[in-house]
Parts: structure tokens; C-alpha cells; sequence
């Protein structure tokens, strides 16, 4: 049976991981047979957002602690990460990925990776094991690997900005995948276009199969 690690970003959209995403891709991964571990770096939010309103407030809160609510506590450290133990990698999507895996939402092309996470995706990609990001996710894969094709939908100014960062982009659609099958690299926009539940779970569903794939 496969065993596929998902990395989480902390809990919620705006500050972390992106529940659906987060949810229906270990949705995905059970049903088609594969098992899975979360990780989530034991580091703290860039921030806290209130959802209900969308703004930010005072709080300090832990991303390996918030991502355990969506682990339902089965959840392990990243720093810990085993990549001889895993088949496959993958991240949801969430502002999460891009403000507490990198600085992406912060710094752009210049942002910087935490230590972990780069760490994670180096020992898989070099052991050359396949890795998946839905949404936001693959600006990560550009700043850590660079030349690698990937897609994030069709925003013109993320794509220039993974460009910069060495990445090829190439827009793609709700529940698309794009597959850089020598990179053995997995990618789909999920809520970086306007989405239905149900087409977040296909773009999920299609990374997930494209990784088993590859591991087959």
C-alpha cells in the first residue's frame, strides 16, 4: 500500500491550511487505496485571522497545533519527516502554505522556505519520489526546486512570480493537473480559481491519482 505524507500549514484559509483542501485530499488518498501521515512544521502562525470577518487580530497560535484539528491529533512534527518511510509528499493549498511553509505572501519571489519544509521536499525530490501541491502550495516546490512545471490556474501575477523564481507555469483549469512527469511533480489550482466544493475534490482526487502513478 502506498504511504503518502501530507504537509499542513496550520488550520483555515486565511492563516493556514485550507480545510477542503486539506480534508478532500486525504479523501482522496483513502480511497484509492493509499495510506497517509500528517506532518505539519512545529513553528508559529505568521498570523491569526478571524474568519468571520477576515481580519487579523492579536493572537499567537502554532501551526503544528492548529493543523492537529484537521490530523484530528494524528498528527507528527516535520522536523521529524522520514523520507525512506513515505512514497509520496503532498501540500493542500491556504494562505497557510504561503505564509508559514515560505514567505511567499509576504516576500514574493524572494521569499524564504522554512527550514523543514525545504528539508522534506529536497530529500523526497532527490530520492525522486513524487510530490503534489494544490492552490498556493506550489509556490513552496518553485522556491525550493526551481525549474519545474506547474500550474496555479491563471493569475497572471503569481505566475510571474513562481516564473521568477525559475518555475514554467502553465494555466490550467477547475480540477486540472498539470504533471511534470521528469520533475515527477503534481500540481492543481483548486481556490485559486473560483470553485465549487465539488471541484476542489476532483483537482484533489486528480493530484492524488497522478502521484500514485508515479509511484507505481
Amino acid at each position: 500500500m502506498p504511504k503518502i505524507a501530507v504537509v499542513l500549514s496550520g488550520c483555515g484559509v486565511y492563516d493556514g491550511a485550507e480545510i477542503h483542501e486539506a480534508v478532500l485530499t486525504l479523501l482522496a488518498i483513502d480511497r484509492q487505496g493509499a495510506a497517509y501521515q500528517c506532518f505539519a512544521p512545529n513553528v508559529a502562525q505568521r498570523d491569526v485571522v478571524n474568519h468571520a470577518t477576515g481580519q487579523p487580530t492579536a493572537e499567537a497560535r502554532n501551526v503544528l497545533v492548529e493543523a492537529a484539528r484537521i490530523a484530528r491529533g494524528q498528527i507528527t512534527d516535520l522536523a521529524q519527516f522520514d523520507a525512506a518511510g513515505f512514497d509520496a509528499l503532498v501540500f493542500p493549498g491556504g494562505f497557510g502554505a504561503a505564509k508559514n511553509l515560505c514567505s511567499f505572501a509576504v516576500d514574493g519571489p524572494d521569499c524564504a522556505v522554512e527550514p523543514s519544509v525545504e528539508k522534506a521536499i529536497r530529500a523526497m525530490h532527490q530520492a525522486g519520489k513524487p510530490i503534489g501541491a494544490l492552490c498556493i502550495a506550489p509556490a513552496v516546490l518553485a522556491r525550493v526546486l526551481g525549474k519545474v512545471e506547474m500550474t496555479i490556474g491563471d493569475d497572471p501575477g503569481t505566475a510571474q512570480g513562481l516564473q521568477k523564481m525559475g518555475a514554467k507555469h502553465r494555466n490550467a483549469g477547475r480540477g486540472e493537473v498539470v504533471v511534470d512527469t521528469a520533475q515527477r511533480i503534481a500540481t492543481t489550482p483548486c481556490y485559486m480559481l473560483e470553485s465549487s466544493i465539488s471541484q476542489i475534490a476532483e483537482g484533489a482526487d486528480n493530484v492524488v491519482k497522478a502521484l500514485i502513478g508515479m509511484i507505481r
